[in-house]
């Protein structure tokens, strides 16, 4: 006897084991993304919302199924099967009320509610179900109209209104189709009917509105999906167009800021030119046709970068693509940049491969892309170091780097680097000029040659900019 007692602990262990280990299997064990959360927490929200909103509905079904019960067949199992529904209902109502007054949105509070849900459903489903079995047996063998329509109607209500939570459905369904076969099924073991029974047509029956139910069931839970889908993708749509009317006021205000700079400057010194006497002061006249130079050089590139984007967003960019060799280009690149170097006194630097290494590119566009590159090298690199450029072979592929030693990226802002209309810049230095849009261009380019960029960077040490060519052809003769 003291043995038996000893292991009872033991069985409630067990069972406690089990269950949580049936938890355990449903809910995901994979963190979930921003998305995924957010639309667990939707489906907590709307089953328990759902589930407060049909409190009375509920009332009246139990209500009405114990006055049945007690007047056909027995006031005190039905008193005690209300009674055990009741409470079930009640520990499922408080449930739902934490979850729809949660104040706590974290990944570890949602797993907390639904458990309880969980707990609280599987609770709730095995009082019907127990109140069905009990009606069940009072009635007979071959008369289970009441019971099987209890369940019937059980199941129906779960497929309509617990769709939001899969696992929660499912264990109802399960709950309730084992009891919806085991019922019939039990009557045929027991009495061994030949097969023009009617106990056979009701276990047949009975399948027949089990998969109904499972269909119904099945249908509510696609539609609701398909609404949380349909809302992900307004939300999806919401943000882009956020992100789009964002980048429209940064364009406005970098463009506006662009184009008034080098504007003002020219018509400043177009105005100086026209009201000085050029005769008396040469020097100043071709200070001043300098300083509207420069300025319409830096309109035209902005214009033509805008250009670019434009060309690019509508896929009408044109490329000339025939046998490029990357050392040959590069010295035509470091040559091109040398003069604006030199202003910023930063020495280009060229490595080659005794190897040549020939791409399919296109030229002018490849210019454009290296042009980019070093000038942002240079911009961004202190005085009196260097800019490298070099074509090398890793593999089956050619890697176009250039490499500077100023003053890096911060890790914070690596996303921010192939953006439009951003620039990065350390908070101890002087912003730069341009439009932000230079590296955004260079990551098109290169992607429209089947080729890849990247960048790896230090903060106070430097950055490299490599491009990876995955095809080497033979170089022309």
């Amino acid at each position: 006897m003291h043995t038996d007692l000893s292991n009872k602990p033991n069985r409630w262990a067990m069972l406690s084991a089990v269950f949580y280990r049936l938890l355990a299997r449903v809910l995901p064990h994979a963190k979930p993304t921003v998305e995924q959360a957010r639309r667990s927490r939707k489906q907590l929200h709307d089953f328990a919302s759902g589930g407060l909103a049909l409190f009375w509905q509920r009332q009246g079904i139990y209500a009405g199924a114990a006055v049945l019960c007690g007047a056909y067949f027995s006031v005190p199992i039905a008193a005690l099967c209300y009674l055990f529904c009741q409470l079930t209902d009640i520990f499922d109502s408080s449930v739902s009320l934490k979850v729809v007054n949660r104040k706590d949105n974290s990944l570890r509070h949602t797993r907390h509610l639904f458990k309880m849900l969980f707990l609280s459903n599987t609770l709730s489903s095995l009082s019907v179900a127990t109140f069905t079995l009990l009606v069940a047996n009072l009635e007979g063998p071959a008369n289970h109209f009441t019971s099987l329509f209890f369940l019937f109607a059980a199941g129906l209500f779960a497929a309509v209104n617990n769709h939001q939570l899969p696992q929660v459905l499912t264990v109802r369904l399960v709950i309730y189709g084992t009891l919806f076969i085991y019922i019939p099924a039990s009557d045929i073991w027991a009495e061994n009917p030949p097969y023009t029974s009617k106990m056979w047509m009701h276990f047949a029956t009975a399948l027949f509105v089990l998969y109904f139910v499972l269909e119904c069931s099945m249908i509510f839970l696609r539609l609701y999906q398909r609404g949380l889908d349909q809302l992900e993708e307004l939300r999806t749509e919401r943000d882009k167009a956020r992100a789009s009317n964002e980048m429209k006021s940064q364009f406005v205000s970098v463009v506006s800021h662009e184009l008034r700079t080098p504007l003002t400057s020219i018509t400043g010194a177009l105005t100086l030119l026209r009201d000085a006497d050029l005769s008396e002061n040469p020097q100043s006249a071709a200070r001043m046709l300098d300083i509207a130079h420069k300025n319409s050089n830096r309109l035209s590139k902005l214009i033509n970068d805008l250009l670019d984007i434009q060309k690019m967003e509508a896929d009408k960019m044109s490329y000339d693509f025939a046998p490029l060799v990357l050392q040959d280009l590069i010295q035509d690149a470091a040559q091109s940049i040398a003069p604006f170097a030199d202003k910023f006194n930063v020495q280009i630097v060229v490595q080659n491969t005794e190897e040549p290494l020939c791409v399919q590119a296109d030229y002018e566009r490849m210019m454009q892309v290296l042009d980019n590159l070093l000038s942002n090298a240079v911009k961004f690199s202190d005085p009196e170091t260097r800019v490298e450029i070099s074509a090398s072979r890793i593999g089956d592929a050619a890697i176009l780097e250039v490499r500077d030693y100023g003053i890096g990226i911060p890790a914070d802002a690596h996303d921010l680097v192939f953006g439009k209309f951003t620039q990065v810049d350390n908070s101890d230095r002087r912003s730069f000029e341009g439009t932000g849009l230079g590296l955004s261009i260079v990551q098109q380019i290169i992607h429209d040659h089947a080729a890849e960029i990247d960048f790896q960077s230090t903060l106070g040490v430097g950055t490299r900019f490599f491009a990876t060519f995955p095809d080497i052809l033979d170089p022309p003769d």
